[in-house]
This record gives structure tokens, C-alpha cells and sequence, in this order.
């Protein structure tokens, strides 16, 4: 029984000294592991010496699916991925941004938490709390660090990013529609378009609730009123507003269910095609120009709403529609 003492004293010993060498030789403690034999001790060592990795970031408004441009006074989340090397690798420990170029109070640290999170269609998995950027915060390109650091101590030290600051309202630019191939002109069918430009990238979330601009299934409506007469389409549900069509494309109220929307043109370019039919349609033959009304509940990626000025379909000017 004494001898068993005695070898767990010196196991114990020596586990300790091995500790205490590998911090006095330079080398970042961060685990180790002993064995135990009947011919003796052997113990083994390893350390961390790589520092955690910043591999990209990214700050969104805080109801954005969207990021990369915020304005001033609105809510937002700083998103980093961060990873980290090592053999073993001890596991990140802290990780903060420096935010004082776009939130003064905040110039000391924000800490970003770990989970899961998407933005822009990437995954990150730190995320910070809710931020505010200050109220006059100018137009233009804002520089902010991301710094992380893990258990063994090692640190990544201030890795730089930037984000826009846009104060602008974005607006329509444009709306036509198509017809689809060896479809009937001049009357909605199932694969015909319908495309909305705007002036600059839009958040998708702000169209359709939690909408990331992938293929979504939306349901287009036509009603027989609304504007001088005229027919109108609106999407149920959706932020695009009203269209008005110069002509007589339907005889009371007709939907397309299952119509696919999506974002493009660097999310500047919705684009929906009618699916499912419910109602008969009827076919225009005579030319007209639409005029497409934005909503403001529209907005961009930085936040701003969009103008609501009418705009009418620029080329060709006067059609038949579908």
C-alpha cells in the first residue's frame, strides 16, 4: 500500500513539473496527458501555439437576411466565422468587435456570442447582440475589427472589415413582363413574367418576411378596378405594391397560385413567373404602358425605404402585356 502512495506522490510530482516546464519554455499551456506504468512514469505533453482565425465577418441589420450596408440609428449585428488551428486546438475563448467607427458608445468591445447564424447565405457562427448605429453616422465606407483569442491564450489580434453606410432611398426603375414560349400574347398564363427593377440591391427580407431571395412560391392576384379602369396585380403578401395594366386582361378577381419569386440581378431584379390559374383570363390586344407603384415597406439592404413614385415600363414603352 505504501508504494502505491508513493508512486501516485511522484506521478502527481511529475505531472506537475511537466505542467510548469512546458509554460517556462515558451510554450502555451494548454493540455496535457500522463501514463502509468510497473517500469514507470511517462507523461506527455501538447500545446497550443496557434492563434484562432478570423475567416470573414459581416454586420447586418438586425431584421436583414442581407448584410454588408446599414444606415444611421438602426439596429444591427456584427456576424464573424471564426475557427481554430492547432494540434490540439484548445478552443476559442473570447471573441469581440470593435465598433467605434459606426457606434461611439460602444468603442470599448461588443462580445459576439457563439451559435449558428446566416446572412448573405453564409454561416457564421458568432454573432453579437443587438447595436445601434449613432444617429448622424455619415454616408461611406466604416472600418471595424474583429478580435478573437482561445483558452491557450493565443489571439488573432485586430482583424479589420469594413461596411457601407448608405443614407440613400432606392426606387423603381422599371417593370415588364414576358410571355411565355408559345404562349398566347397579350394574356396571363402559367410561365409568363413579371420583373420589378429597382435602383439598387433590396433586402429580401423586407419583400417577404424572412425571404433569404431564393425561389419562393408567392400567389399573383388580377383584379378588374384600382386604376382608371384599368386591371391590376398585386402579389398577396409581398411588399412590390400595385401594378396597373392598360388593358382588360381578366373579368373580376383571378389569382396564380404557386408562382415562383425570386431575387437577382444583385438584388436588384425581382423576378416572378405566374403558376397555377385560378379563373379564365382574357387576351388585350390593344398596346398599353403599365405603371408600377412602389411600397415603402420596401427596403434596401442598408435600411432605407424605397420612394413611392409611380414608374411606368421604360422599353418597349406600349405593349400588350403578357
Amino acid at each position: 500500500m505504501k508504494r502505491l502512495r508513493d508512486r501516485r506522490s511522484r506521478s502527481l510530482a511529475a505531472l506537475i513539473v511537466v505542467g510548469l516546464l512546458a509554460g517556462m519554455t515558451g510554450g502555451t499551456y494548454a493540455a496535457f496527458s500522463a501514463t502509468t506504468s510497473n517500469s514507470g512514469n511517462s507523461f506527455g505533453v501538447k500545446a497550443d501555439y496557434e492563434a484562432p482565425t478570423v475567416v470573414r465577418s459581416e454586420i447586418a441589420r438586425t431584421t436583414a437576411t442581407t448584410g454588408g450596408k446599414i444606415k444611421g440609428n438602426v439596429a444591427y449585428y456584427v456576424y464573424a466565422q471564426i475557427t481554430d488551428g492547432g494540434n490540439p486546438a484548445s478552443g476559442v475563448n473570447t471573441a469581440t468587435a470593435n465598433v467605434c467607427n459606426i457606434t461611439t458608445p460602444s468603442c470599448a468591445s461588443v462580445a459576439l456570442t457563439s451559435g449558428v447564424y446566416t446572412v448573405s447565405g453564409l454561416l457564421y457562427n458568432y454573432r453579437s447582440a443587438s447595436t445601434t448605429s449613432d444617429v448622424g453616422l455619415t454616408a461611406g465606407s466604416k472600418t471595424y475589427t474583429v478580435t478573437t483569442a482561445d483558452i491557450a491564450g493565443n489571439s488573432s489580434g485586430a482583424v479589420s472589415f469594413s461596411v457601407i453606410v448608405d443614407g440613400s432611398a432606392p426606387s423603381g426603375t422599371n417593370v415588364q413582363t414576358a410571355n411565355a414560349s408559345g404562349g398566347t400574347a397579350g394574356k396571363p398564363e402559367t410561365g409568363d413574367t413579371v420583373t420589378f427593377t429597382f435602383s439598387e440591391p433590396m433586402d429580401p427580407a423586407s419583400i417577404l418576411a424572412l425571404w433569404t431571395g431564393a425561389s419562393s412560391n408567392v400567389v399573383v392576384t388580377f383584379a378588374n378596378a384600382g386604376c382608371a379602369g384599368n386591371d391590376t396585380m398585386t402579389v398577396t403578401g409581398v411588399n412590390l405594391g400595385t401594378l396597373c395594366l392598360t388593358g382588360n386582361y381578366v373579368n373580376g378577381s383571378r389569382s396564380f397560385t404557386a408562382s415562383p419569386m425570386l431575387l437577382s440581378g444583385g438584388g436588384t431584379v425581382v423576378t416572378i413567373t405566374l403558376g397555377t390559374p385560378a379563373g379564365a383570363f382574357n387576351t388585350e390586344t390593344v398596346a398599353g404602358t403599365m405603371a408600377w407603384t412602389p411600397v415603402a415597406t420596401a427596403l434596401d439592404v442598408a435600411g432605407n425605404a424605397c420612394t413611392t413614385t409611380a414608374v411606368n415600363e421604360v422599353t418597349p414603352p406600349a405593349d400588350v402585356e403578357f
